[in-house]
């Protein structure tokens, strides 16, 4: 087999997520403000008989197979190939590892055979809602149910120092859990918040809505970001639908005092790396496009 490209795939943090109401098409009103952080899957595309995507330990569908598909139902005519994606981030971890995937492999669609942008776009959308923000890594303002990005305020620099956890999370389990507790937010609430993020981010919008159900089916999580906070995090939050847990260290030395938190916390929680924002894609995919 020929190697034809590679392409690396950030992991997604969600800096803030607000929860709204139930949609009609069973998702949920959301404003979040996704950034894409160093801590990357990698994906290596070579010729093939048929169409086959290989990722070692992961069992069943795979987004990539599915984006695959879709770029072939859009008239994409690349030969067939096989994706092989080396995972380093968690999975079911809150992290859109399967989504930050599908977007690498939407990304380096078109240095194999003519596709637009705006049918990737279009493919990036139905795949599902953090697929769109990871198609240009770094941040953007979802509102919808996620998928539809706007542009995001200035961030002050930080790093992040990111824990895995030994066992998963469903988001599907995550959300029926937060419809239990009753926390969503009204329509006339996620709109102020909208309204927030585009005069800036500041640190009292660093919320994550999700994070009490995520607390409810995993009670063990407190006490992780605890142990995150008195190790000097500005911020310890739940990543996404959880259950990876994320701490945000802002200003210039950020990166110093996450490497020390981080080195400080490996004893309990060996997988814990530091993370810093990345910038940069491929400008064709705007998503205002």
């Amino acid at each position: 087999m020929t190697v034809l490209a590679r392409e690396r795939a950030p992991a997604k943090i969600n800096l803030c997520l607000y929860l709204g109401p139930t949609r009609e098409d069973g998702r949920h009103e959301l404003v979040t403000l996704f950034d894409a952080v160093s801590l990357y899957d990698e994906l290596e595309v070579s010729s093939a008989v048929q169409d086959e995507v290989v990722c070692d330990g992961v069992e069943g569908p795979n987004l990539v197979g599915d984006a695959l598909g879709a770029l072939r139902g859009a008239g994409w005519v690349a030969p067939p190939l096989r994706v092989t994606i080396k995972k380093r981030i968690p999975v079911a971890a809150g992290m859109g590892g399967g989504s930050a995937d599908a977007a690498a492999l939407l990304r380096l669609a078109p240095r194999l055979a003519p596709v637009d942008g705006a049918s990737r776009l279009r493919i990036a959308g139905r795949l599902g809602a953090d697929v769109p923000s990871q198609l240009v890594p770094g941040p953007w303002v979802g509102v919808g149910a996620g998928h539809r990005l706007l542009p995001a305020p200035e961030l002050a620099p930080y790093s992040v120092v990111v824990l895995p956890q030994p066992f998963p999370l469903s988001t599907a389990d995550v959300y029926r859990e937060s419809d239990r507790l009753g926390l969503g937010r009204s329509p006339v609430e996620l709109d102020v918040v909208r309204h927030q993020l585009t005069l800036g981010f500041s640190d009292e919008l660093v919320v994550n809505d999700l994070e009490p159900a995520a607390l409810s089916l995993a009670p063990r999580l407190g006490e992780t970001l605890g142990e995150v906070q008195r190790a000097g995090a500005d911020h310890a939050i739940v990543c996404g639908s959880g259950p990876t847990i994320i701490g945000l260290f802002w200003g210039a030395g950020g990166r110093s005092r996450a490497r020390e938190a981080a080195a400080e916390l490996a004893a309990t929680y060996p997988g814990a790396v530091v993370a810093d924002p990345v910038r940069g894609g491929d400008g064709a995919l705007a998503p205002n496009e």
